[in-house]
């Protein structure tokens, strides 16, 4: 049945970021939310998650309202990686991924054959098992987030939600790592929800896409229908001309300039 929200809003004091938020995702479907920067795409985020709960609405899991489901079941089934992450400068790979775990656990229960056993699956999926016992601190970018993605694998989720995950790095670690989050979803069915800056990308690698603006879903659909030179005019306030990439069989847009 997937993830729905229903008439979300949002206040951080006396200002509303989110406004009559109406959002469903299906079983197996990457979403992308895009949006221009302060449009409460990282609100939205952290509302599907529940780490932030709505002043009026609620999100709905295979149609149970989240705010009722132990937050321990919600990890099993959910899992977000943020674009903040603490991280101890010394901890290896290995020991990082198994934190994925941790849901699974009873109270000081240790790690499990069973568990052991996905965690090497979970570094296997993310090309990560050369660098189990290596420093995470000491990889490159592009590695760096293979082995927090190989985290919220573990947990073995129903639905990923990521936050900008190629914010900080340079363009081939950003294909590389949404080629992973591609190939994730079509091995394991699993159910993407991102965030992304790139409009390009967004159209590249989106089931549907979703555009906020000031707080609000103002347009949703796929990439085909969202690609167009008046809404990024609206929206992003930029002038661009649209193509169609036959190799990859999706539009991309080219800006012009700023309007």
């Amino acid at each position: 049945m997937g993830l729905e929200a229903l008439d979300i809003h949002v206040k951080y004091g006396q200002k509303e970021v989110l406004k009559s938020i109406e959002f469903k995702i299906s079983d197996g479907e990457i979403t992308t939310i895009i949006g221009p920067n302060g449009s409460g795409k990282s609100t939205m985020i952290k509302v599907l998650s529940r780490c932030l709960n709505p002043c009026k609405g609620s999100v709905y899991l295979d149609g149970e309202n989240l705010k009722n489901i132990a937050t321990k079941k919600i990890a099993e089934k959910i899992a977000i990686l943020p674009q903040i992450r603490n991280l101890s400068s010394d901890i290896i790979v290995e020991e990082l991924v198994s934190h994925g775990r941790y849901p699974h656990l009873g109270f000081k229960q240790r790690l499990r054959t069973e568990d052991k056993e996905i965690v090497e699956w979970a570094m296997e999926k993310t090309g990560l098992i050369d660098f189990k016992n290596r420093e995470v601190a000491t990889l490159s970018g592009g590695e760096r987030q293979r082995a927090w993605m190989a985290m919220t694998l573990a947990q073995r989720p129903k639905i990923l939600i990521l936050d900008e995950p190629t914010t900080f790095l340079d363009i081939s670690y950003q294909l590389e790592v949404l080629e992973l989050i591609k190939e994730l979803n079509k091995s394991l069915g699993l159910t993407v929800i991102m965030v992304l800056h790139d409009l390009n990308q967004a159209a590249r690698y989106s089931d549907n896409i979703y555009v906020l603006d000031n707080g609000s879903i103002c347009e949703w659909g796929t990439p085909n229908e969202i690609l167009r030179s008046d809404l990024i005019k609206r929206v992003f306030k930029i002038q661009s001309h649209i193509y169609e990439d036959d190799i990859n069989q999706c539009l991309y847009f080219i800006p012009e300039k700023r309007v």
